[in-house]
């Protein structure tokens, strides 16, 4: 694994631990804090509706006071004001669910608002769902003194059987158990929706962390891919400045074996045939004449001339030494002369130079001459054309050069990629863009253009304007 993706697994998956260690933390609090509420709301509500249902019998016991009060007289007036105290009962209620209910201590049903059907009724052995005595129980709270009871019984507002607080109280000289009750569907509804919103909020927080884990992902990941690039922009940089090195190493090189071929192999070889030339026309001058050492002689002039302008062609190619003497428009003017000749393409060259054009700097010269002589090469060997033209253009913003020619033109679109594609566009590309140029193609059959265009800086020296050759 690369150091890279080390550092950047070094950065991401700590993150991610301590995200996730922060969710888990967060959650299992939450959920604590909720369940916490839950029990104390519950508690809370349940107290207050004990505290309610305690003041509702109160004021009922309180409403039939009188009548409990003045009973036991006689047994007819008692029945009487037992009878006044179930109507009076019976008219108070406290919403549709909210009512009172009265049994003796014998289980019978003495009156009920909501169920009239059950008034008289033995509910002594009265069962719920689970199985429990509920009149029993009920009897049993009121028995020793009053109390509150959980229970199962039918909502009159929806006829479902629902769980149900109560709270009775005895009279004791009636013989009667009074008491009233809330349904609990309410109680569960409430704590559901706050149940609800609690898990809604814990929701919410786990989004909020991971929005956060997410940005923090992003974040990482830009600076992972900002990284990336400037590398990959330093690293192409360093690239390009190591490709300009050694093709100016190469340039360097080739000047110096052309000043050799030039300088040394090729005076040496030229004092030699001025030595070979001296002694073959003291054999024709001489009294005495020997035609085979004179034809030997001939022979080795010619080859010697042979390979005199072989070395000069070399050197030439290599490095001419007009393009540091003369400038780039004398040295392509030279090579489209030469190219021409030896191919029997004709070649024309055509140089335009603005007024107040500037002197072109030694590495500029060097990229156009090569540009120039790549193309004219590859004209020669792949273009099948019978003219071709050659021009240099220097403005005071650029120096363009274009290069076309009338031959079967090629396929751009693997020039640079298809597995045909040379290293002769390549090159060329590349060398332009070390100087900030740009390469520009444009072919179809009978008509191909290459221009490389070069911008010139501020410090190129001044010059008097060229005149149109």
């Amino acid at each position: 694994m690369k150091l890279k993706a080390k550092i950047i697994l070094l950065a991401i998956v700590p993150f991610l631990a301590a995200i996730a260690s922060i969710e888990t933390g967060v959650r299992q609090q939450a959920t604590s804090l909720a369940q916490t509420q839950h029990a104390t709301t519950q508690a809370a509500y349940m107290a207050s509706k004990e505290i309610e249902l305690k003041h509702y019998v109160e004021l009922a016991t309180t409403a039939i006071a009188p009548l409990y009060e003045a009973s036991g007289q006689n047994a007819r007036d008692d029945e009487l004001l037992r009878t006044r105290a179930l109507d009076v009962l019976q008219k108070m209620d406290f919403g549709p669910d909210g009512y009172f209910f009265v049994y003796d201590m014998h289980g019978r049903t003495l009156m009920h608002p909501r169920e009239p059907d059950l008034v008289g009724r033995d509910l002594w052995s009265l069962r719920d769902s689970q199985g429990a005595p509920t009149i029993q129980q009920l009897l049993a709270a009121a028995s020793h003194g009053g109390g509150y009871v959980r229970y199962e019984w039918h909502r009159p507002s929806t006829g479902k059987v629902t769980s149900k607080l109560g709270y009775v109280v005895p009279l004791q000289r009636w013989g009667w158990m009074i008491g009233t009750g809330i349904y609990l569907d309410d109680i569960d509804t409430t704590l559901a929706h706050i149940d609800q919103g609690a898990a809604a909020n814990i929701d919410r927080t786990m989004k909020w962390i991971d929005t956060i884990a997410l940005t923090g992902l992003a974040v990482i990941a830009l600076c992972a891919l900002v990284l990336n690039v400037t590398e990959y922009r330093s690293a192409d940089a360093k690239l390009k400045r190591l490709a300009q090195q050694v093709v100016e190493s190469q340039e360097n090189e080739r000047a110096r074996l052309s000043r050799e071929l030039h300088d040394g192999i090729s005076q040496m070889m030229v004092s030699a045939k001025l030595l070979l030339e001296s002694a073959l026309a003291r054999f024709e001058r001489g009294a005495v004449r020997e035609p085979a050492a004179e034809a030997a002689l001939s022979t080795g002039l010619t080859r010697l001339a042979d390979t005199l302008r072989e070395v000069r062609r070399i050197s030439h190619a290599l490095r001419p030494s007009m393009l540091d003497d003369l400038g780039v428009a004398a040295a392509l003017e030279q090579l489209t002369r030469e190219m021409s000749d030896e191919s029997g393409i004709e070649i024309g060259f055509t140089q335009i130079a603005h007024t107040h054009a500037p002197v072109l700097p030694d590495a500029v010269n060097t990229v156009l001459f090569r540009i120039a002589q790549e193309a004219l090469s590859n004209i020669v060997r792949h273009a099948q054309a019978s003219n071709a033209a050659l021009s240099l253009e220097v403005s005071t913003e650029a120096v363009t050069l274009t290069v076309s020619d009338n031959g079967r033109g090629f396929d751009l679109a693997h020039a640079f990629a298809g597995p045909r594609a040379g290293i002769g566009l390549r090159n060329m590309r590349e060398r332009l863009e070390a100087l900030g140029g740009r390469l520009s193609l444009s072919s179809q059959t009978g008509h191909t253009i290459v221009t490389a265009r070069v911008p010139l800086g501020a410090h190129a020296a001044q010059t008097p304007a060229l005149q149109e050759t």
